[in-house]
């Protein structure tokens, strides 16, 4: 049986229709669309965090949250792999703050490439 559908060579494609290579051009766009990060370890929202750690009223992962960065525990897991890398420290259960480190990273003075966990 023939499907009625099929074009047997005597009609032009229609531009609209989606082709095989539609959906590997849609994958390559969006690898595309991928923020860039400076580092293989680092998140997009890594600087915005930094940045608003300069604040002094901004501490912990709820106001990194307040602020629209990301969610609350995306942040403070954000916040222990920055202190894990030396660019925040912790104060206490929950509250960080940015290190000397930290300040010279966001003044483009330190690659982060470079940064090794340190031990716990």
């Amino acid at each position: 049986m023939t499907d009625p559908h099929a074009n047997d060579g005597d009609e032009v494609p229609d531009e609209n229709a989606p082709d095989a290579t539609d959906g590997a051009e849609e994958a390559e766009g969006e690898a595309e669309s991928e923020p860039d990060v400076p580092a293989e370890w680092m998140d997009p929202v890594d600087d915005k965090i930094l940045e608003l750690m300069r604040e002094s009223y901004i501490f912990d992962p709820d106001h990194i949250e307040t602020e629209d960065v990301c969610r609350a525990p995306h942040a403070a897991y954000r916040c222990r792999e920055l202190s894990k890398r030396g660019l925040l420290v912790k104060q206490a259960i929950g509250m960080y703050d940015i290190t000397e480190l930290g300040e010279q990273y966001l003044e483009g003075e330190v690659d982060p490439t470079e940064l090794e966990p340190e031990d716990e």
